[in-house]
């Protein structure tokens, strides 16, 4: 998984095996697809989505899709809540398609490693 996260966010410093293992232990969960996977945690009736990371040789198939579809399933939750990389167009499309809304924004949330910032946008459904 670290190897498909790394491809995934080359802009973003990359995830170890270890830090998606924490991540996966509860409350943490894993969805996972061929070529990609999703990292959620469900506490009292909200769950947060941390991240789907898709092999960038497997976009544009529809894993992305199956794999926020796992989440949401998955979730045993009533409220869903995530940050986006406001220049993530893809992944954002992907959210407010499947009726994710927007939330907020956090100012310069995201550091990149030329030392610039993006911000990150706040994204939430009731299911």
């Amino acid at each position: 998984m670290a190897r498909v996260y790394a491809a995934a966010f080359p802009d973003s410093r990359p995830w170890s095996e270890a830090e998606i293992g924490a991540l996966s232990r509860p409350p943490g969960f894993v969805v996972t697809a061929p070529n990609g996977f999703a990292i959620g945690r469900s506490i009292a009736g909200e769950a947060e989505l941390i991240t789907i990371a898709v092999d960038p040789g497997a976009r544009r198939q529809g894993t992305g899709r199956a794999l926020l579809t796992a989440f949401e399933a998955e979730a045993d939750a009533n409220h869903l809540f995530l940050e986006v990389a406001a220049d993530n167009a893809p992944a954002i499309a992907l959210y407010r398609s499947a009726g994710w809304q927007d939330t907020g924004r956090r100012k310069a949330y995201y550091k990149r490693p030329t030392g610039s910032a993006v911000d990150a946008l706040t994204m939430s459904k009731t299911l």
